[in-house]
C-alpha cells in the first residue's frame, strides 16, 4: 500500500480520528458484508507520515483473484489518498509485522530557501545550508548494533532500545537531501530523531563526534531534535 499521510493520525485505530488502519478495514468490510477483520501492519506509522510499500495482511471469508481483490478495495478506499498497489494470498502463518527481516525508511530534506510548493507537506523544509557529505560521514558511526535510547521516543513500547542499523547514507541529489536507513526493525521515532540529530551535523552545529557522544551517552535529553513526520516514508518491507 501507498498513502498519503497527511490527513490521518498514524497507520494504528484512535479514538481522536481517522487512522489509514480505519481506513483500509472499512474497505474490507465493504467487502465482508459489514463485518469488521482487523487489518495488521508492518509498521506503526505516526500521525503525517508516508507510505510508499506499507504491507498489512487481513483474513477474508472468501477466495478472492488477487487484482480483483485489489480494485475492489481501492474503489471502496475512493476519496481518501490510499492504494492498494498489489494483493497477493499468502501462508496462514503470514504475519506482515512479525515475519519482516528488513523494513525500509526514507526522510525527506528540501534544503533550498524559496518556500516549498509541490513539496510542501512531503519533506521538511530547511532553509540554511546542509552540508550532506558531512551528514553521511558521521552518520557511519551509528551503522551496526547500537544501545540507541538517545534516539527513540520516551513513549517507545519497544522491551529493548538495542537495534542493528544496517544502513543510514545521506545523499543530496539538487536541493533535495534524503537520507535512507535500513533495519529490521527501529524504534518510535527512531528515524525522525536521527535525522534531525543529523540536520544539526549539517548545519555546523554538531561535529560527527557530538553525534557518537549523544549516541553513547544512551539519553533521550542528548537528542538533538526530532524532525517533522511529514519529512519520512516507508519504503519497503521485506521478507
Amino acid at each position: 500500500m501507498e498513502y498519503d499521510g497527511s490527513p490521518f493520525v498514524g497507520w494504528q485505530r484512535q479514538e481522536n480520528g481517522v487512522s489509514v488502519q480505519q481506513r483500509l478495514e472499512e474497505a474490507v468490510a465493504a467487502l465482508e458484508h459489514g463485518a469488521r477483520r482487523v487489518l495488521h501492519g508492518a509498521g506503526r506509522t505516526d500521525a503525517g507520515v508516508h507510505a510508499l510499500g506499507q504491507v498489512g495482511h487481513v483474513d477474508l471469508s472468501r477466495e478472492w483473484r488477487e487484482d480483483r481483490l485489489r480494485d475492489a478495495l481501492n474503489a471502496h478506499l475512493r476519496p481518501s489518498p490510499i492504494a492498494v498497489l498489489e494483493t497477493r494470498r499468502v501462508a496462514p502463518t503470514f504475519e506482515a509485522r512479525f515475519s519482516a527481516i528488513q523494513r525500509h525508511y526514507r526522510y525527506v530534506i528540501d534544503n533550498r530557501r524559496a518556500p516549498l510548493t509541490l513539496q510542501l507537506g512531503r519533506a521538511w523544509h530547511v532553509k540554511r545550508p546542509l552540508d550532506a557529505q558531512a551528514m553521511h560521514a558521521a552518520a557511519q558511526a551509528l551503522v551496526g548494533r547500537h544501545d540507541f535510547t538517545t534516539f527513540r521516543s520516551t513513549e517507545c513500547q519497544a522491551n529493548s532500545p538495542v537495534r542493528t542499523l544496517e544502513r543510514l547514507d545521506v545523499r543530496r541529489m539538487g536541493d533535495v537531501i534524503e537520507i535512507v536507513t535500513s533495519a529490521r526493525s527501529f524504534l518510535h521515532n527512531q528515524v525522525r530523531s536521527l535525522a534531525g540529530s543529523l540536520e544539526h551535523v549539517g548545519s555546523g552545529r554538531w561535529s560527527a563526534d557530538d553525534l557518537r557522544a549523544a549516541l553513547e551517552a544512551r539519553d533521550r535529553t542528548r537528542c538533538g531534535q526530532v524532525a517533522p513526520p511529514h519529512g519520512l516514508y516507508l519504503v519497503a518491507v521485506d521478507y
